[in-house]
Formats: structure tokens, C-alpha cells, sequence
């Protein structure tokens, strides 16, 4: 299995109910693309402040690493990913992403 951490600067405009739709954008991706197990967002709340800026995420669990490839070519993907870009601070640099195996 794969975890794919995704955490996000997103710009200061953004109302809490965009912020919503745009997680709630994510999480229906696990409706439309085959092997995505788990899809979960949010905020940071760690107490250390040590998140850089980087105040929302999600995490989305992949069946194998095929899924998750099948993931970054899904035009579906490619849809929600640009929306993201979109909305982060400085579109890419407002983004981290992180994969490990579980």
C-alpha cells in the first residue's frame, strides 16, 4: 500500500467553504478512480508549529503503486490537481507532497 501526503499553503482568501469543497473535490476522486482505498483532509493541528505554512493536507491510500500511477495520469486527478495548484499560495511552491509505502 501506498500513502500519498498531500500539504498545502493555500492562498488567504479562501473562504472555509471553498476550502471544503475543494477537499470534498478529493475525497470524490475515490468514487471515479479504481484502487484508492482511503481518502482523509483537513487541518494541521499539531501543537509543535512546525508546519511551515503548511496548514491543510489530505492523505489518500492506494491499494499497490499501480494504483497510485493510475492516480496521477486519472483525467479525473488532473482535474482536482489543477484546482489545487490553483489555490495554494504560489501555486506549486504552495505544495508538498510525500509518498511512502505502509
Amino acid at each position: 500500500m501506498i500513502l500519498h501526503c498531500v500539504f498545502l499553503r493555500l492562498k488567504s482568501a479562501m473562504i472555509q467553504e471553498e476550502k471544503k469543497a475543494l477537499f470534498e473535490s478529493v475525497a470524490a476522486l475515490q468514487k471515479v478512480i479504481p484502487g484508492i482505498i482511503d481518502v482523509k483532509h483537513g487541518p494541521n493541528v499539531s501543537p509543535e508549529g512546525l508546519h511551515g505554512g503548511f496548514a491543510d493536507g489530505f492523505v489518500v491510500t492506494f491499494e499497490s503503486v499501480e494504483a497510485r500511477d493510475a492516480y496521477l495520469v486519472h483525467p479525473g486527478h488532473v482535474a482536482v490537481g489543477e484546482r489545487i495548484v490553483s489555490s495554494a499560495d504560489g501555486g506549486l511552491a504552495g505544495l508538498m507532497v510525500f509518498d511512502f509505502n505502509l
